[in-house]
């Protein structure tokens, strides 16, 4: 066995290894809402379709930002032969069944290991591989180059942190990605890092940019918006756990200057909707639960939208978006999509995972990153009040974004020799 495969061969060997312990995992993640009981064969690479004739084009992403990033490409895609879509979330796979164009197809992505990955190539038996972003999986990628299929990273993206551990073993990160068709990056420096550790990168841009505003319901917001009236609205954004406490605390500190604050608490997970509630209970903030049917009332503070699909009615009806993912070591959600429907941001201080957009609106002075809970305290205030300060911050974000978009052209000029390759 050479130097070169031998941290491959470790882990297909650990694959293996683990292979046993997939049935408990997956109990588990079943108890906790994380995976489809109707589909969990797919996580095994048992199709739930039949693959339907002629060529077929898998895309791949991980969860819901990534899926709402790369589905502007699928009806060109489409063009070229049916769509096969993989994700790795129930939240994704909601996401795919309301906004994936007829004819195009949702599976789970098979869990990493040999045997699921196998099942899953011999059915689907994909002509054109595409991974969005930071999807890197070993053994998915090493079948398809096994098995000749052209493979290429779209939008591609890699952290700080992903880079350091990815050029300590080159050995790994080499058998992987030089052997790709192609790779686009979100940045030049993200393509930097991907040619550093191997990979054949350019970088068209960054697919985000040109996702179109969130869908909005017009009869939800007009029903909504006469519930809300004129109270002004913070909307906390896709939050993750510990974040929660944080937006209580910030709303009790805003109290005793805006009595009439409603604050809206939207969570990545709707599953954690219950565990929320509880603790709004515990902190003896009155709220009204969107799923459950209820719209809020002037006196409660605090109205929990645990719904999927409803973050555009969301940002359409708030004064003032907090990004969640953002006050805890997530790194952050995409600040694009409430200033596309010119709603104003704030965020807290880690957005790695945007570091390269979030550096542009803070040049452009149209997004504000708080530090600490003092701060962000002290900001929410000021643009909670003050209508002119969050009019230009909208505008400024807006003008900042527009001199980024195009992306979605120049990716499809870089696939264009592979969708049109016999």
């Amino acid at each position: 066995m050479s130097g070169r495969t031998l941290p491959l061969a470790l882990y297909r060997l650990t694959s293996h290894a683990l292979a046993p312990a997939l049935p408990l995992l997956f109990r588990n993640r079943l108890k906790r809402g994380k995976e489809d009981p109707a589909r969990i064969g797919e996580r095994f690479g048992h199709a739930s379709l039949p693959r339907p004739a002629g060529r077929l084009i898998w895309l791949h992403a991980a969860s819901v930002g990534e899926t709402m990033s790369i589905l502007p490409l699928v009806p060109a895609l489409a063009e070229h032969g049916t769509v096969l879509l993989t994700t790795g979330t129930v939240t994704s796979a909601n996401l795919a069944a309301q906004r994936l164009p007829e004819g195009a197809i949702h599976q789970f992505v098979p869990v990493d290991l040999p045997g699921p990955v196998r099942r899953f190539f011999d059915h689907w038996q994909p002509d054109l591989a595409l991974f969005c972003e930071s999807e890197i999986w070993p053994n998915l990628l090493l079948e398809a180059h096994q098995r000749e299929i052209p493979v290429g990273i779209i939008n591609g993206r890699m952290s700080d942190r992903s880079f350091r551990r990815w050029s300590r073993l080159p050995s790994l990160s080499r058998p992987l990605l030089a052997p790709l068709a192609f790779l686009t990056a979100q940045s030049d420096a993200d393509a930097q890092r991907f040619r550093a550790i191997g990979a054949p990168a350019s970088s068209p841009g960054n697919l985000k940019f040109d996702v179109p505003p969130l869908p909005v319901d017009e009869a939800a917001r007009a029903a909504l918006g006469a519930a809300i009236g004129t109270r002004p609205v913070l909307l906390a954004a896709s939050t993750h756990p510990g974040e929660e406490e944080q937006v209580i605390a910030l709303a009790k500190g805003l109290a005793s200057t805006l009595p009439d604050l409603l604050t809206i608490l939207v969570p990545r997970h709707p599953q954690r909707g219950e565990a929320i509630a509880a603790l709004l209970d515990r902190e003896g903030m009155a709220h009204a639960r969107r799923s459950l049917g209820a719209a809020p009332r002037d006196d409660q503070p605090f109205y929990l939208a645990d719904t999927l699909g409803e973050l555009g009615l969301f940002f359409s009806l708030s004064t003032l978006t907090l990004m969640g993912g953002s006050l805890v070591e997530h790194g952050g959600h995409n600040p694009i999509e409430p200033i596309k429907l010119d709603c104003p941001v704030i965020s807290g201080p880690h957005v790695a995972n945007f570091r390269d957009i979030y550096a542009d609106l803070t040049a452009a002075r149209g997004v504000v990153i708080a530090p600490d809970a003092k701060k962000l305290q002290r900001h929410v205030l000021a643009l909670l009040t003050d209508s002119e300060a969050r009019a230009q911050l909208a505008s400024r974000a807006r003008l900042a974004i527009s001199r980024h978009e195009g992306a979605l052209k120049r990716t499809l000029e870089a696939l264009r020799p592979w969708l049109e390759k016999p």
